[in-house]
């Protein structure tokens, strides 16, 4: 097993196997029953402004394009002509009239609707173009965001999400500003699911990030599954509250009042966390490229601002920190590019994670014992996988 303890009652974690981790098997079960089966996060609303505007997300499997119609309405399809199976588009694009594919040029309106196929007459007499359109999938918007199914008759978000509402932040996503400055795009040579547990595992929080996350109280943090969602707050630490005004690295978010402060770090089975502070709220999004590859994307909102008020809040805030609570590296004597010593946590994350793919081959990898309450989101998590693996649809 991955996980194994040989410590008389302690937490185990023997729910899935080491070739979870490492088997291309696994892999591609896992994209046919977990990221082709569940819905997917496809970007911000606000993404899609124009008629004709569309953007791509892979779904295990299979490729969904997201349109906005002559209508406004947002419009779901597979991404595969239906003449010979090409995918029809790549990634994002703007203002088309129509979705042409270019291997034959079969062309379809933005309903979906096959309105023209080259010399039909002579080549195709018998095709009636009216009966023949793009599969459609599943789409929906939840808190500012895009999100699909493969199924065109997928359980709706509301029931996906049900009972998340009320342990997310009180940010309103679709009032804020994305800041194209601030997104990111990484490729961690580990396993999705090592990443995600690493991103719900409270116990590294105090450890890896005793220096680099000092301005939450993690020893305060409450947390719980809902369904088959990871809920997460913690609370600021005292020396940052204390500090706020000075401190804080952004405009304060208008909603997030004294009440609400702290982090709101939930992770949305199967493959996006989100980060909602009182200055910021971010996207972290897994999308698996390989058993030992996973591409991380992040993207932040926050409150509307000019780039003076930006840079000046900003400045104040490095100056601030350097005086009362100054960010330091984990250890101090390495080489100024080992990631122990960045004082960047995103970095600290990153090396763990890859090391622990790598130890994966060694053939003495083994865990002793888990944390009873600060890693039990690890062996949650498992569960829930393992439960989406037995689906035998």
């Amino acid at each position: 097993m991955y996980y194994c303890s040989t410590m008389k009652n302690e937490p185990k974690i023997p729910i899935l196997p080491k070739e979870a981790y490492t088997s291309q098997d696994w892999f591609d079960r896992e994209q046919r029953l977990i990221f082709g089966n569940t819905w997917q996060f496809a970007g911000f609303v606000e993404d899609l402004k124009e008629p004709g505007d569309y953007l791509t997300v892979q779904c295990g499997f299979q490729n969904i394009v997201v349109v906005k119609g002559s209508d406004e309405q947002l419009k779901a399809f597979h991404n595969i002509c239906r003449h010979r199976g090409t995918q029809l588009l790549r990634a994002t694009g703007k203002k088309r009239k129509v979705l042409t594919c270019p291997y034959h040029d079969w062309t379809y309106n933005l309903d979906g609707q096959l309105i023209s196929v080259p010399e039909k007459s002579k080549e195709f007499p018998d095709l009636d173009l009216k009966q023949v359109c793009l599969h459609k999938a599943s789409i929906a918007t939840w808190r500012g965001m895009l999100w699909v199914h493969p199924k065109p008759n997928a359980p709706t978000i509301q029931e996906w999400f049900a009972g998340c509402d009320t342990h997310l932040g009180p940010h309103d996503p679709t009032r804020l500003i994305e800041y194209p400055d601030t997104q990111t795009s990484h490729v961690i040579k580990a396993n999705w699911k090592i990443v995600v547990e690493n991103y719900i595992d409270v116990y590294h929080l105090s450890h890896l990030h005793s220096q680099t996350l000092q301005m939450y109280a993690h020893k305060q943090a409450k947390f719980q599954f809902v369904g088959d969602h990871y809920m997460f707050w913690e609370p600021l630490s005292e020396v940052y509250q204390t500090n706020l005004e000075d401190l804080i690295p952004f405009k304060r978010i208008a909603e997030v009042a004294d009440e609400h402060l702290g982090a709101y770090v939930p992770w949305l089975f199967p493959a996006l966390g989100l980060a909602e502070s009182e200055s910021s709220w971010s996207i972290f999004q897994v999308i698996p490229l390989a058993p030992d590859q996973t591409k991380v994307i992040t993207r932040t909102k926050m409150e509307p601002m000019t780039d003076r008020e930006y840079l000046r809040q900003k400045r104040k805030s490095d100056n601030n920190w350097y005086k009362i609570m100054p960010v330091r590296p984990k250890y101090e004597d390495m080489e100024a590019d080992d990631p122990m010593a960045s004082g960047d946590f995103f970095a600290e994350d990153v090396y763990v994670c890859e090391q622990l793919q790598k130890s994966l081959n060694n053939p003495l990898f083994g865990i002793t014992a888990t944390a009873k309450y600060a890693e039990s989101p690890i062996r949650e998590f498992q569960k829930v996988v393992e439960k989406w693996m037995l689906n035998t649809l």
